[in-house]
Parts: C-alpha cells; structure tokens; sequence
C-alpha cells in the first residue's frame, strides 16, 4: 500500500492544537499532505504540532483564527491558498465540549457550542468552497461525537451542536457531489484525551456509564486514521456517512 496517498494534497484542520486533532494534523502530514493546522489562541501549541511535522519531514503552517468569526475564517483561508495554492481537505475538529446541568445551563453557553461547533462548520466549509471545487476531488470531514446519537446528562447543548453536523453532513454530500466533493462525519467516543480549559470537562460524567466493548478507550491516533482513510483515494465513493469509532459502546448502551 502507498504510505503517502495523500502527497500533493493541502489540509486544514481546525482546533489542530491537541487530542485528537494535533492526531489528524499528525496523520495527515505523515501520509503525504501538506496541513494547514487551526488553533484559536492557543498558539504554542498550534506551533508545536506545525514542529513536529516539520520535524517529521513535512510541511505545515500556523493559521490562528477564530472559526465563529467569519473575518478570521476568510483570512485563514486566503493564508492557505498564499502559502499552498490550494485546499483538498477541509476537517472540521473545532469544538466545545464542557458540562453543565440543563437547568444551569446559560444561553451564552448554549450558544458557544453552537458557534464554535456549527457555525463555525459553515463557516470553514462555505469559505473554503472555492478551493475545494478547485481540486475537483475535495473532501469535508466533520468530527461529530458519541453522545450525538447516545444523549447524554448534562451536555445538551454539546449533543444538539454535534448531532446538527449529522444534518449538515448530509445536507452538504447531496449539494457538493457535483462538484466531485465527498462529505462525511466521523463520530468518536471513549477517547483518552487531556481536557483543560473552557472548551472541555475534565471528566465528562458520560465516560462513567459507557464502556466499549473491546474493553478500552479509544487513542487519538485511532479516530485519525478514519480520517486519513476519508480524506484518501479508497474513500472516493462515499459521502453523506457518519463512521462511528468508539470500541463498541454505542452498542453497549
């Protein structure tokens, strides 16, 4: 098998700064893809992942932006297109993930989610349509989420943002496959990721009643590869899916 079936092409992911999208920046350049890697104001460690695949033998830029700012989004894109020319693969990681009880939960809150996960979806796609079309084989790949199709306490706002990538994914394989365009959503669970900050619960209470069936949580290089393969050659003729990656606990209940 050719271990770079993505050489020549150009990525952007976005909230590639750590967990599982520094992974998909990660495995992405190491199959042959130039990346483009998205943080929002964590720069060090966006510059660290653009490290690591130079170090590697790669190609990577540092693009800082916000994706719920379509000023930002539109710089960031006319960034890649100056340093790379183009835009084959569009991954859409950027996402709030945090608890809260419903009854607490703020409407500035639930619209943070929403902003950052959806908008911020529409937002990169709908910019970076042009240099996708380009490529006359582009690829969008949203990182949806377990509990989008699970429920989950406390988390309404994170199930209703993820589960509307669902939709959009749907909605964007029937409009962009004119265009030679697939659109597709990989749904982890069960991940081992660090979770620090605003974006994210440190121990989300889901993880307690959900155990995969093969007996342990998934890596973020795990949830990459799925990526790799959808962004890839062998992936051309399917769009419009969800792949779930997570042990066996969607099933488990």
């Amino acid at each position: 098998m050719d271990s770079t079936p993505l050489k020549g092409k150009v990525a952007l992911v976005t909230g590639a700064g750590r967990n599982i999208g520094r992974a998909i920046a990660l495995a992405l350049a190491d199959a042959g893809a130039k990346v483009a890697v998205n943080v929002r104001a964590s720069r060090d460690e966006g510059q660290a992942v653009v490290d690591e695949i130079a170090a590697r033998g790669g190609d990577a830029l540092l693009v800082a932006a916000d994706v719920t700012q379509r000023a930002d989004v539109d710089a960031m894109i006319a960034a890649i297109s100056k340093r790379f020319g183009r835009l084959d693969i569009l991954v859409n990681n950027a996402a709030i993930r945090h608890e809260a009880a419903f009854a607490d939960l703020s409407y500035a809150d639930w619209r943070a989610a929403q902003a950052v996960c959806v908008d911020g979806a529409f937002h990169c796609t709908q910019a970076a349509l042009p240099l996708l079309r380009d490529t006359k084989a582009g690829t969008v790949i949203h990182i949806g989420g377990l509990t989008a199709h699970t429920g989950a306490s406390k988390r309404a706002h994170v199930v209703t943002a993820k589960a509307a990538l669902g939709g959009l994914t749907r909605a964007l394989a029937h409009e962009l496959a004119a265009f030679g365009i697939t659109v597709n959503c990989v749904s982890p669970g069960m991940v081992d990721t660090v979770r620090k900050g605003a974006s994210a619960t440190a121990n989300p209470e889901h993880h307690a009643s959900h155990k995969p069936l093969l007996g342990r949580r998934g890596r973020p290089d795990e949830i990459a590869s799925a990526v790799v393969w959808l962004a890839g050659p062998g992936a051309r003729f399917t769009t419009g899916q969800t792949l779930h990656i997570n042990g066996g606990s969607y099933m488990a209940g």
